[in-house]
């Protein structure tokens, strides 16, 4: 990053995502959130109106455009999320065996009718699903539908029904859309935004990435797709998923409930595993530091939990109510950030690293970015330089895992923020494009004057030639710098 300010520990590969809020959506500590460590904001799209979002937006482009920062910028839509409706009181008082009505016509709750939201409940559910309520601390089971508008459920377990809380359908084969009307509304104000990355919550198939990418498309926008995996159906599907999506969240809330607790840790590596087989980016978000919204400091088992997502190859860590309520936005990302340091000298590539496929269209073009990650770790390189239109390069490069910094040029300013999610990577705005072998040492003279490369350091460039036709990367040179 070319910043007129001292950024902490701004070699380091996995990057982390803050989630903004009241707590952390002023000018100054959006700063101090950067200084520290932060490489890309998320919006949450669940919590604030519309134009609080544009002004937070604004106010991170300036910062971006006044110290030449490029931190990223996500939209997370909310989706299909459920819940019960208000109840009477401060909640109704349920012991094991009550048996509650769901009913999907709004009223005050009660031990006879309840309401939540999922109107289409009754006709989905089958006799013996599980229904969570309130990330689990209520279990109940369907015994009866009329399927048409309720459903009967007996306590499982659980003591107080609250207000408002969220229900989880573990269970059932749900019919609703993975974008809801006020997700839609949300997708028409993002796309008017320089937003670099679009999360789609509850994914449970790769055609739900689709549909969301064709209305991108439509709109002309430059935002890559994350889809959020946080239900059953998605681990099913996940082959499909990955393949459809730019990135990947393991949004471990939703998914730490409706699966079996225990198979959680195997399911995320699992899927940090296939993601870096298939060059996309993958997050691991939810309670990672929850702790720290309230104390100075993280547990021991936080602190593990970070290590073991960067030690497993993650390309990012997520930070949720920490830094959009916490009373510590700041100390949350110092702390993440030094986690992530100490763990970084642990990290080795975990499994098998990824392939080029003799069956991809991008067959050649992933020999390419393979090789040279490959020749960079053979020569003790000091730095992997690439240059991108869309982002492949960076992708492919960063997926192989070398621990070698890869410094990747564009002349899109949107790249560079897009570029800022994905592990090892550091984007650089470039637009002169001449001849190959001009551009090369221009590069290489740019990464110098930044301290980040000295005479005698060896490093690797990639490329297309001729560069004028910016056909996909076809070219490996190595370079000593003089």
């Amino acid at each position: 990053m070319n910043s007129k300010i001292p950024l902490a520990r701004a070699n380091q590969k996995t990057k982390i995502v803050a989630t903004l809020g009241p707590a952390s959506s002023s000018p100054e500590k959006l700063l101090e959130l950067i200084k520290e460590g932060v490489d890309v904001f998320r919006l949450n799209m669940s919590h604030g109106e519309q134009e609080i979002h544009r002004e937070t937006i604004k106010k991170i482009v300036k910062i971006n455009q006044e110290y030449g920062f490029h931190v990223g910028i996500l939209a997370d839509l909310q989706g299909p999320k459920l819940r019960v409706g208000k109840m009477k009181g401060n909640g109704l008082k349920i012991k094991p065996g009550d048996v509650l009505t769901f009913v999907n016509e709004p009223c005050e709750g009660t031990m006879e009718k309840i309401y939540m939201s999922y109107q289409d409940f009754a006709q989905d559910v089958k006799i013996g699903e599980r229904v969570l309520v309130d990330d689990g601390k209520i279990i109940l089971e369907v015994i009866e539908t009329d399927k048409i508008s309720e459903v009967k459920l007996k306590v499982i377990f659980g003591e107080v029904l609250s207000s408002n809380k969220g229900v989880n359908l573990p269970d059932t084969k749900i019919s609703l859309p993975c974008l809801t009307e006020k997700d839609l509304s949300d997708l028409d104000f993002v796309l008017t935004q320089p937003v670099n990355w679009i999360a789609l919550s509850f994914v449970r198939k790769g055609k739900d990435v689709r549909d969301l990418i064709k209305l991108i498309k439509a709109k002309d926008h430059y935002a890559k797709v994350i889809a959020k995996v946080e239900k059953p159906e998605a681990i099913k599907n996940i082959k499909d998923i990955i393949k459809a999506s730019d990135a990947i969240m393991v949004a471990r809330g939703d998914l730490g409930v409706e699966v079996p607790m225990e198979r959680l840790p195997s399911i995320q590596k699992m899927i940090i595993r296939r993601c870096i087989q298939k060059a996309k980016p993958v997050i691991v978000a939810t309670q990672m530091m929850e702790s720290m919204i309230t104390n100075p400091s993280p547990t021991r088992a936080e602190i593990t939990d970070v290590a073991n997502a960067v030690i497993d190859g993650a390309d990012a860590v997520m930070l949720s109510g920490e830094t959009s309520v916490g009373n510590h936005p700041v100390k949350v990302v110092e702390a993440m950030g030094k986690i992530i340091e100490e763990a970084e000298k642990s990290y080795a590539i975990q499994g098998k690293r990824p392939k080029p496929d003799s069956e991809s269209k991008t067959f050649l073009s992933d020999v390419v970015c393979f090789k040279a990650a490959k020749t960079a770790e053979e020569i003790a390189a000091q730095g992997i330089i690439g240059l991108t239109v869309s982002g492949y390069t960076a992708f492919k490069i960063s997926s192989f895992r070398a621990n070698i910094p890869i410094y990747i040029f564009s002349d899109r300013e949107h790249m560079l923020g897009t570029l800022n999610l994905i592990w090892g990577v550091r984007g650089y705005h470039y637009d002169k494009f001449t001849s190959t072998d001009e551009t090369i040492y221009d590069l290489v003279d740019i990464l110098k004057e930044k301290g980040h490369l000295e005479p005698g350091n060896r490093v690797v460039n990639t490329g297309s030639m001729p560069i004028h036709k910016r056909f996909r990367t076809n070219m490996m040179k190595i370079t000593i710098v003089d």
